[in-house]
């Protein structure tokens, strides 16, 4: 291949008279007694040229300005010293060149490069030289690393991430829950409760330590507890029978007052007619139906 020295900007000096108006086409400053530059018949100053005309060099992504030597090559721009082979780094302005992975490469070392390249740093891996593969990609020893710790991974465990890899210990603190209860990572499976994570093994008991995952429990004042538990220290007792009032299973519970009854326990102290859904007066703590209440 071979590419072309621009020659379509260059300096001139003004040959006008003082009295005819001749100014930079974008900042309209004067220019006599000024270089400029004239490119597809427009005229600027050097400062506008740098500024608005110049081509961004395909290497280092800065303007090629009027004072550089600029090479060009099928619709790409590049600054004479950034004309190099990408794996030796060898100046090509003056030399035969080809393209590879949309890089310059010198035909030298053009046939070095038919090993794989590196993910990583997108430069070949030599033969011989030691080096991972994952996915399809292959890296050097040194670019196989850790997205955010930046530590070579080795032959140890990773965990991918898109296009990243992360070591485990920075895919838990990035990436993974962490329990409500010990506060470290949870790294499989566990237990939401409340739009908050546990580990299975954290998720227990607040009374008797047994792990509540799978079983039926209650939450009571930001703790959990087991059916039993939560019935033998929490629950109040019923007004009537004694025994817990949990509603555990659906059960109606019935309240009045700073009491609790069962629903089938909540009867007329004098008739024993039920007095769920229905109303009632109350005498000495006791409860009665309204008719019942009138002999009072």
């Amino acid at each position: 291949m071979a590419f072309h020295k621009s020659p379509d900007a260059y300096y001139r000096f003004p040959e006008r008279t003082m009295t005819e108006q001749f100014n930079c086409h974008y900042c309209k400053d004067s220019l006599h007694g000024k270089k400029y530059i004239e490119k597809d018949s427009q005229h600027c100053c050097v400062k506008c040229y740098d500024k608005f005309v110049a081509n961004t060099c395909a290497e280092c992504r800065k303007p090629i300005g009027c004072d550089s030597k600029e090479l060009h090559h099928k619709g790409q721009y590049w600054h004479e010293n950034c004309f190099r082979c990408y794996h030796c780094s060898r100046s090509l302005a003056n030399d035969s060149f080809s393209f590879k992975n949309d890089r310059i490469i010198c035909n030298k070392c053009l046939p070095r490069t038919d090993s794989s390249t590196c993910h990583g740093c997108n430069r070949p891996i030599k033969p011989g030289t030691k080096s991972f593969e994952y996915g399809g990609s292959h890296w050097h020893e040194s670019c196989f690393t850790c997205h955010r710790c930046l530590k070579e991974l080795g032959s140890q465990s990773f965990v991918p991430k898109g296009d990243d890899i992360y070591c485990v210990s920075c895919n838990e603190k990035k990436f993974a829950k962490h329990c409500t209860h010990c506060r470290k990572a949870i790294t499989s499976g566990g237990v939401n409760y409340r739009d908050e994570p546990w580990h299975t093994e954290c998720f227990v008991c607040k009374t008797c330590r047994k792990q509540l995952a799978g079983q039926r429990f209650t939450g009571h004042e930001n703790s959990v507890y087991c059916v039993d538990c939560y019935s033998k220290f929490i629950a109040k007792k019923c007004s009537a029978c004694h025994k817990p009032v949990t509603g555990f299973g659906g059960a109606e519970v019935v309240t009045a007052e700073d009491r609790q009854w069962h629903n089938e326990c909540f009867k007329c102290k004098k008739c024993y007619s039920s007095l769920a859904n229905k109303p009632f007066v109350t005498h000495n703590r006791d409860v009665y139906c309204s008719d019942c209440g009138k002999t009072l």
